[in-house]
C-alpha cells in the first residue's frame, strides 16, 4: 500500500481538495473524530484556530493509502492500518478526519489528524515521518504478498518520472500530462551545465527560470505557475546551487510571467540568458 504524507496549513483548500468529486466517482467523509466541527471545512479551520495559539503553521498532517492496482482493500482493513500508522507515529487520539474516495470501484483513502496537543498547547514533533512511512509500508507488501514497486526496494531504483499528489494537480492546471512535464523539465536540467545554458533550454519550452520567493530558483509560464526545481527535478538544493550559481541577477516571478507574456517565442529563444531577457524587457518597459 503507498503511503503519502505530509504536514499542511491551508485547511480549506485541503478540505475542498478531498471533497472533490470531479476527479472521484464518490467521495465520502466515513470520520470525523475529536472535533466539535460536524463538517469537514469546519473541522479544519477548529484546528486551524487552535494552532494559533502555538507557534505551529503545519497544524495538520495528511496521509494517502493507496492501495496497489487491481487490489481492493476493505474499510475495515484501511481502519486497521491507520489504527497502527497512527500509534507509530504518535497520533493516538489526536483529532481525525477519514475521507474515503472511490474511481472505477477502485478505493483508497485520505486520513487528517490535527498536530496540535491541545494539553500542551504545542505541536507534535513528526521527526522522520517519511522514513517511517516507508517502513510500514513495506510490511504492509509483505503482509499481504503484494508484489513490491522496485523504488519502495531500493530507493535508488525509484523511477525518476513518477510525481506526487501536488504534481499531479499542478499539471491538471495548467492542462499537462505530468509524466511528459516532468520529462520535459528533467530533460532542460540534465541537457545543460551552466545557468544560461538551463535557462536557455526552458526558454525552448515557454519557461523561464526565475527568482522564487522562498524557493531559490524556480521555473515559470506564461499562466503564472511556479515550478519548484527540487520538486520537479528531484535535484537538491545544494547541487542547484552548485550548477547554477547566485540568483539575485534573475528576474523574480512577475517579472517573468510579464517577460513570458510581452515577449514573442522567436525573440525569447534567441537571448542568451534570462538575465538578458530580463534586461530587454526593462529596457522595452522604459521606451514605452
Amino acid at each position: 500500500m503507498f503511503l503519502k504524507g505530509n504536514q499542511r496549513a491551508n485547511g480549506r483548500k485541503l478540505a475542498l481538495h478531498l471533497l472533490n468529486v470531479e476527479d472521484n466517482e464518490h467521495a465520502v467523509v466515513h470520520e470525523l473524530r475529536g472535533f466539535l466541527a460536524d463538517y469537514l471545512i469546519d473541522a479544519f479551520k477548529e484546528t486551524k484556530a487552535i494552532s494559533l495559539g502555538t507557534k505551529c503553521q503545519q497544524y495538520l498532517f495528511s496521509l494517502s493509502l493507496n492501495p496497489p492496482q487491481f487490489v481492493k482493500v476493505s474499510v475495515e482493513e484501511f481502519e486497521r492500518v491507520i489504527g497502527e500508522i497512527e500509534r507509530r507515529m504518535g497520533l493516538t487520539g489526536q483529532p481525525r478526519a477519514i475521507v474515503f474516495h472511490e474511481k472505477k470501484g477502485r478505493r483508497h483513502a485520505h486520513f487528517v489528524w490535527s498536530r496540535i496537543d491541545v494539553d500542551q498547547m504545542r505541536a507534535i514533533n513528526l521527526s522522520h515521518y517519511k522514513l517511517r512511512l516507508r517502513d510500514i509500508s513495506r510490511e504492509l507488501y509483505f503482509e499481504h504478498g503484494w508484489e513490491m514497486p522496485a523504488g519502495l526496494q531500493k530507493a535508488q531504483d525509484r523511477d525518476p518520472l513518477n510525481y506526487s499528489a501536488e504534481e499531479a494537480g499542478q499539471a491538471k492546471r495548467v492542462k499537462r500530462d505530468p509524466t511528459d512535464l516532468k520529462k520535459l523539465l528533467k530533460t532542460c536540467w540534465d541537457s545543460s551545465d551552466s545557468k544560461s545554458a538551463f535557462a536557455n533550454e526552458l526558454a525552448e519550452h515557454g519557461f523561464c527560470l526565475a527568482r522564487g520567493d522562498r524557493r531559490g530558483f524556480v521555473s515559470v509560464d506564461a499562466r503564472g505557475e511556479v515550478y519548484s526545481h527540487s520538486r520537479w527535478l528531484g535535484v537538491k538544493t545544494k547541487d542547484l546551487t552548485a550548477r547554477l550559481g547566485d540568483f539575485v541577477d534573475l528576474p523574480d516571478v512577475e517579472e517573468a510571467v510579464a517577460l513570458l507574456r510581452g515577449t514573442a517565442p522567436g525573440i525569447t529563444r534567441r537571448l542568451a540568458s534570462a538575465t538578458a531577457c530580463l534586461a530587454r524587457w526593462k529596457r522595452s518597459a522604459i521606451q514605452n
